[in-house]
């Protein structure tokens, strides 16, 4: 065991490893999991997966696998439902701001480029 964490040795990443809890990206959480900290039906989660509003990577037996980044979709998903927007609408809203963020990285591309 490691006496900081607790933890046996093994549990731990080796150097210049990330643990996959630490990755923003890995498909960590189950929809159970998601719902009890969003208080969310496990039916919206599934919701929004079938309407391709927000989209978890599946696991080997096809169950749902949401990352921090999905976990903070769902949450902005919920908040503009809040505001009364429709799954259709949200899903507009997230296709627009992709494009804004592709125009963006693309303007400063450009800028960086040597003048001729």
């Amino acid at each position: 065991m490691t006496p900081a964490q607790g933890r046996p040795a093994s549990a731990v990443p080796p150097l210049g490893r990330q643990a996959p809890y630490d990755d923003y990206d890995h498909p960590f959480f189950t929809v159970g999991q998601v719902a009890d900290m969003l208080d969310v039906q496990q039916a919206f989660l599934r919701r929004l997966d079938q309407q391709d509003v927000v989209s978890p990577a599946r696991s080997d037996g096809q169950q749902r696998r949401y990352s921090r980044r999905d976990i903070d979709q769902v949450t902005r998903v919920c908040s503009l439902v809040d505001d009364g927007l429709t799954l259709a609408g949200i899903k507009q809203v997230f296709a627009l701001q992709a494009e804004v963020a592709a125009l963006k990285a693309e303007i400063a591309e450009l800028k960086a480029r040597p003048q001729r």
